[in-house]
């Protein structure tokens, strides 16, 4: 790679590293650890082709979404994580019920399918049409339209204060927390 190449790699990952991390982090239902292994492998697959990639965050993106599927598609059954003492509950300085709505759909993000959970975040955190959400997942678009009308109606179900709108409208973009994603 040439210097000028990785001199500008390095500036994309020091500004944009904060907000792929976000997204991986829902990606992989609030496990950071798999979310950071997702990031690197998508940052290392960029780093060799960086020279011929013309939508570099697009590029990465794609990567994140189809090496998760993959994750996705390759355990069938996720073992359970076991852990010696329970996390606390959260009871922070900040009781403000936007906050509370965030960890409640937190939560109810961590309970829906693995496909639901791509669904939600592809079409409604990062808003992708559903033409673009199916091609990343590998199925027709009546797939993600019926898949993600039943995800939000469990999420609304699950958590009942988002309200017919459902969670993009009302809560801002969720930002990792190590209490927010302890189950």
């Amino acid at each position: 790679m040439e210097a000028s190449s990785h001199d500008e790699f390095r500036e994309f990952v020091a500004m944009r590293s904060t907000a792929l991390l976000r997204l991986a982090v829902l990606l992989t239902g609030g496990d950071r650890h798999a979310a950071e292994d997702l990031l690197q492998i998508a940052l290392m697959k960029a780093y060799g082709r960086w020279a011929r990639i013309e939508q570099h965050e697009a590029y990465v993106r794609q990567v994140m979404y189809r090496q998760q599927v993959n994750r996705w598609r390759l355990r069938r059954h996720r073992a359970e994580t076991t852990v010696p003492v329970l996390p606390e509950s959260e009871t922070g300085t900040d009781a403000g019920s936007e906050s509370e709505l965030r960890i409640a759909l937190w939560a109810a993000l961590g309970r829906l399918s693995k496909r639901q959970r791509a669904v939600v975040v592809l079409r409604y955190f990062e808003d992708l049409p559903e033409a673009e959400v199916a091609a990343l997942l590998g199925c027709p678009v009546g797939t993600v339209r019926s898949t993600a009308h039943r995800s939000l109606a469990k999420l609304r179900a699950l958590v009942p204060e988002l309200g017919p709108e459902g969670p993009a409208e009302r809560v801002q973009p969720l930002s990792y927390t190590p209490k927010e994603v302890q189950r």
